[in-house]
């Protein structure tokens, strides 16, 4: 395919930095390796169909054992485009710019043509989730090591062939692992640490459906901005045969925290350690100008016209699942508005319910939309000996996040965890520290032997609440 000069004018002035080559040769390079020491460039990274802004937010960073020459394999259009600029506009910033260098393959025999190129050792994915599940088994049975955004399975069927694709990534020897940015956020690593002292938190409570004793709730927005601009969803964000439903989508966040807050390090296994009780999903609903503002697009395509009605499209972007883990209960949703109100963003609630407290993320107008943790003593617990031991336990978790500190909230029972700035990174940093974390993984040759089997667990929830909300 040739190079459309007219198409990249407005980006020409960088192109020595962007390079991109979009060739149809069948010539197939010298095969990469797949294990690692830590050496410079070692890690050659492979973009697979980038449909979604995360493939580019890996990017927004260079890392030392990462080659800055990325191989993509993708079909031809707009969402191509759009990752392209992106990279471009990284590479062109005026602070801390990065130098990636990108080799393009357009065509519809992308994935065939990277298995059949072998120009990178590790395949990157996050795009169009309707074939994702089976690229990740293609590239994995090839021997490349994947790095692949959530979800990795929309459906039950997909839940089966994922555990396919971890059973071969094992005999091929090669790591498959999915972004989990969350458990970087400062105040769910916080609620995590204070929930290991029992001191403070005492012990998990077991809960019950109605009152469970871990509950996560998420709101997202399908208009917003990235990266200071407005974000362009491709239409088929709205097709959950494609992108998914809400409650198999965001909710991989959520059920991934309460494995890792609630059972840290420990291997969860999907057929003993999990009960299904019950799950629910519900619609949003966007009008056409909504739709149009958010896609570029004028009129609905085809594959929407039966979730529209009366110019109305309804997505089935909600959901709610509740279920036990290890014999707690937990409960997990996930709420997608069209656009939220000004100077509010995307917000979290988080609880784990304790023995002696609860420890609470809220992340509302009255936190000006920042995350805050609480720590608040349950009923029973003496209020000025409770301060003194959270003081205590405070002081000893700033040699580790220095410069924490803790205040009581006026008029109430409950502390406010004052978080220093220095580790309140945003959510696009958390991709890097993703990528970063995986990097350690690969030169290791292994991930930490938890990881597979609570990857199964999380995407065993998220599909069978589908199935039960259906």
């Amino acid at each position: 395919m040739k190079f459309n000069s007219k198409f990249w004018s407005p980006i020409a002035a960088s192109i020595l930095l962007l390079s991109i080559a979009c060739t149809n040769e069948k010539n197939v390079e010298k095969e990469v390796k797949t294990t690692f020491s830590g050496e410079k460039n070692e890690i050659k990274l492979l973009t697979l169909d980038p449909g979604h802004f995360h493939a580019h937010l890996v990017k927004k960073s260079m890392y030392e054992q990462v080659d800055p020459k990325v191989h993509v394999y993708a079909p031809d259009g707009p969402e191509l485009a759009a990752y392209l600029q992106a990279i471009e506009s990284f590479n062109t910033r005026e602070e801390n710019p990065t130098s990636w260098e990108l080799d393009v393959y357009k065509g519809d025999d992308y994935l065939e043509r990277m298995i059949q190129e072998r120009k990178g050792n590790v395949m990157v994915t996050a795009g169009n989730n309707r074939e994702k599940t089976a690229n990740i088994k293609a590239t994995v049975d090839a021997g490349f090591h994947v790095l692949a955004d959530k979800p990795m399975a929309i459906d039950v069927a997909g839940f089966e062939l994922l555990k396919e694709a971890f059973a071969s990534a094992e005999e091929n020897n090669v790591l498959l692992y999915d972004i989990m940015t969350e458990r970087y956020e400062i105040s769910t690593i916080l609620q995590r640490e204070f929930s290991m002292i029992p001191e403070v938190f005492g012990t998990l409570v077991e809960g019950s459906l109605e009152d469970p004793a871990i509950t996560k709730e998420s709101v997202h927005h399908f208009y917003k901005q990235v990266s200071g601009k407005p974000l362009i969803r491709p239409a088929w964000f709205y097709d959950v045969n494609q992108q998914g439903n809400g409650i198999v989508d965001v909710t991989t966040h959520l059920v991934d925290l309460v494995q890792w807050e609630s059972f840290p390090e420990k291997i969860i296994n999907y057929e003993t350690d999990i009960e299904m009780l019950a799950a629910e999903r519900w619609t949003t609903d966007l009008t056409l100008e909504q739709f149009s503002r958010s896609t570029g697009l004028d009129a609905y395509p085809a594959y929407l016209q039966n979730v529209v009605e009366d110019d109305t499209l309804r997505v089935y972007g909600n959901g709610e699942i509740s279920y036990k883990i290890n014999g707690i209960h937990a409960k997990v949703s996930v709420i997608w508005n069209y656009i939220a109100p000004e100077g509010s963003a995307d917000t979290h609630y988080s609880i784990m319910r304790g023995t002696k407290s609860n420890l609470v993320i809220r992340q509302d107008a009255e936190e000006k939309y920042i995350p805050e943790l609480y720590i608040e003593p349950v009923e029973g617990v003496a209020t000025e000996a409770f301060e003194t031991e959270v003081k205590a336990q405070v002081e000893r978790l700033a040699g580790k996040f220095a410069g924490l500190d803790v205040v009581k909230v006026p008029g109430k029972a409950s502390w406010r965890v004052v978080i220093p700035q220095a580790f309140r990174t945003g959510h696009e940093d958390h991709f890097r520290e993703v990528t970063e974390a995986y990097i350690r993984y690969l030169t290791a040759g292994k991930l930490p032997e938890w990881e597979v089997p609570n990857m199964l667990a999380k995407y065993y929830v998220t599909t069978q609440g589908l199935e039960l909300a259906k």
